[in-house]
């Protein structure tokens, strides 16, 4: 009688933790888009507001999407980076990164937002973010009539697996991966490895295996004090790409890094892009 209680309890627990299990694995499957992407609508600020001249672009994707991004010139110009940004920013949350490129080291800036973030149309998925970069990159080689030699591709956090996929479509001046992953389904498998997360995982974005294929200079910057994206993840990168290759590593946390680190940040873009 005992030991049908203890097996009838154990097989209560067990039943439990496989419901939990079920729950959870349901969870992760059906909230997943959730998790990758935080679509910031509100535009709280322009470069105006850092004493910097821009235009205001309206782009169309080749699905017919409307795109919204802005273009900011510089004097002199030593070139043009296109900004590609993290999963919950937009392109005003980007003035930090403007004012380095445009104010500190003389590139003009093309900073856009995917689709479904700030003024851009549609919902965002992961097909639909490499065709806005890529409209991006004809918008500034077709309408501006820059040389893809003068572009250098920059990709932070989710931005990263776009611009390497760029990359390997084109043939730009340089690629730039800050804070970013070897791919999302490796940063999902690591905060959840009791779940089957590789099988029911929708997204990819496999940055690695788009770096193999991008045959330009590549600067790799990490924080070793990532709290969200971990240092291995960019060795592996740095690791994975072609010659000629940099890495930079820099310190604080993954939303602040380039703060804190901003001196070393800025020359050491400094010294890769006067090289090429």
């Amino acid at each position: 009688m005992l030991y049908q209680k203890i097996l009838i309890g154990f097989g209560s627990v067990v039943a439990v933790i496989i419901i939990i299990y079920l729950f959870s694995a349901i969870y992760e499957f059906l909230t997943q888009s959730y998790h990758v992407y935080y679509p910031k609508k509100e535009i709280t600020a322009t470069p105006f507001d850092i004493k910097l001249y821009f235009e205001e672009i309206i782009f169309s994707s080749s699905d017919g999407v409307n795109l919204s991004g802005w273009f900011v010139p510089a004097r002199n110009s030593k070139g043009v980076i296109l900004v590609l940004h993290g999963n919950g920013e937009n392109i005003s949350t980007g003035l930090t990164f403007i004012d380095y490129f445009n104010r500190k080291l003389g590139l003009s800036v093309f900073i856009i937002d995917y689709r479904g973030y700030g003024k851009s149309e549609g919902r965002p998925n992961e097909k639909g973010t490499y065709l806005d970069a890529r409209a991006a990159w004809e918008y500034l080689t077709g309408y501006k009539k820059i040389r893809p030699q003068d572009i250098i591709i920059f990709g932070r956090s989710l931005g990263g697996p776009i611009a390497a996929w760029l990359a390997k479509e084109v043939k730009a001046r340089a690629l730039i991966l800050d804070s970013t992953f070897t791919s999302i389904k490796d940063i999902a498998a690591e905060l959840h490895p009791y779940l089957p997360v590789r099988k029911f995982f929708k997204f990819d974005y496999p940055t690695i295996d788009y770096l193999k294929g991008a045959g330009i200079p590549v600067l790799i910057i990490h924080s070793s004090e990532d709290d969200y994206i971990p240092f291995s993840h960019a060795i592996k990168l740095y690791n994975a790409a072609n010659e000629p290759r940099q890495f930079l590593e820099i310190k604080g946390k993954h939303d602040d890094n380039y703060i804190k680190s901003e001196e070393i940040y800025i020359e050491g873009i400094r010294s890769f892009i006067s090289r090429y």
